[in-house]
């Protein structure tokens, strides 16, 4: 074969529609198991592998460069938001931890742009839910091998055996509110599928039932509080789609009043939630580690310290942090007040913005679309954010991989730069008609 051809065979192969449904699985799964996948094969190894995928997808976005709409192609919150955290290298203390945090930070944004270029909305449902089903499955074999079959921990894995007590588990996943949070995106995802007919009847019930079942036994206040939120925001959501085009205005208005007024309410009634959910011991851990967040923001409030991510605990200020009563953290253990500590008030009020624009076009469009399956970036988004307010794992790995590829998809659908793109007379096709 010459090279000539064996070039075009390679192209061939790189565009194929087969191989980007298994990358964007790959892509997926890497970012949802990077904690199982580092304690197994180390930093080094992680590293290797998301640069492998990034390679693969930079072929890719290469070879199909011509099918690719790039007006407007990332929504210019998320541009301002990156450029801030970028900014923070020059007034960083830890300068060259701050470059290695904004390259991870990139990898898995360039990654899921990918992913929210090259698929449809229902392509990528099914590849959340084909990962996630592995991954429930596998938290639960592993906690039926500690809890039940050695009745041991597995350390390396930070597993403790607990099943027998039927919980709190923690998977494969490093802990218990991240295992809740993957069941409540799973459960979205799986319901999805289920509705959309995107997988068979038996796997649909099956996987909704592990999901719940795996929330139910994480036994984590965070994510049973933000299933809560999430249930009551997709009925809310099914009543609207469901209303009469020129009255959903109004019911929209009444519901974010009605949301104002049961926010009001929580706060009131704090003390009652806060021991049904029996949080006591994690909100106290919380509130302490939020009060050192602040006396530290204090000296840096406009521009924060610097991005870094994950913690790390031999830098200031995070040395700070060290004899926490109930052990040293790895984040703020809210997404905001961590945003808020590495970026300043500038840098949460740029994150605010995109979070806030991110889902009130998933949310719009969940409104409007007729397809169900334009429900599942609003839901996942609410999941995520909500699950932000006592964990910071929207900023890494899967949650920012998962908040990207909502972002950009609703920012591709309703984005006033392509309408203005659009040729007189010519009428705009949604992304999810266009050839992938």
């Amino acid at each position: 074969m010459k090279t000539g051809q064996r070039f075009d065979v390679f192209v061939a192969f790189l565009s194929s529609a087969r191989f980007v449904t298994v990358l964007t699985t790959a892509t997926i799964g890497v970012a949802a198991l990077s904690y199982s996948v580092t304690q197994i094969i180390g930093w080094a190894g992680f590293f290797g592998v998301l640069g492998g995928l990034l390679a693969l997808w930079a072929a890719i976005l290469i070879v199909k460069r011509g099918e690719i709409e790039w007006n407007g192609l990332l929504p210019i919150s998320l541009l301002v938001f990156f450029g801030w955290a970028f900014a923070s290298v020059f007034w960083s203390g830890y300068q060259w931890v701050t470059l290695g945090g904004l390259a991870y930070l990139f990898a898995f944004s360039f990654l899921a742009v990918s992913v929210a270029l090259l698929r449809d909305t229902i392509q990528i449902v099914r590849a959340f839910g084909d990962v996630l089903r592995l991954t429930i499955a596998i938290s639960l074999i592993v906690e039926i091998f500690s809890g039940l079959l050695i009745d041991m921990p597995i350390r390396f894995l930070d597993i403790t055996g607990d099943l027998d007590r039927l919980g709190p588990i923690q998977g494969i996943v490093g802990s218990r509110n991240q295992l809740g949070m993957i069941a409540l995106v799973a459960l979205v995802t799986f319901w999805a599928e289920w509705t959309t007919r995107s997988v068979r009847r038996g796997t649909g019930i099956g996987s909704i039932v592990s999901a719940g079942v795996t929330l139910v036994l994480s036994q984590s206040p965070v994510a049973i509080g933000a299933t809560a939120v999430v249930g009551a925001a997709a009925l809310a959501l099914y009543g609207l789609r469901r209303a009469a085009p020129e009255y959903r205005r109004f019911w929209q208005f009444g519901l974010l009043g009605s949301s104002v007024i049961v926010l009001v309410l929580a706060w009131v009634f704090r003390s009652p939630i806060i021991g049904v959910l029996d949080a006591t011991k994690d909100l106290d851990y919380r509130l302490n580690l939020w009060r050192r967040v602040m006396s530290l923001v204090s000296g840096h409030s406009v521009q924060g310290w610097g991005w870094i991510g994950a913690w790390r605990g031999d830098l200031v200020p995070f040395v700070a942090f060290q004899k926490l009563p109930g052990g040293a953290p790895d984040s703020a253990a809210n997404a905001f007040f961590d945003v808020l500590l590495q970026l300043g008030v500038a840098g949460l009020a740029l994150f605010l913005i995109l979070v806030s624009l991110a889902f009130v076009r998933s949310w719009l469009l969940a409104v409007a679309r007729r397809s169900i399956v334009f429900a599942w970036p609003a839901l996942v988004l609410l999941a995520m954010i909500t699950t932000s307010l006592a964990e910071s794992a929207i900023l890494v790995s899967f949650g920012w991989l998962t908040l990207v590829v909502c972002t950009v998809k609703a920012s591709r659908e309703l984005s006033w730069r392509q309408a203005f793109a659009t040729e007189p007379g010519r009428p705009e096709l949604p992304s999810e008609h266009r050839a992938p």
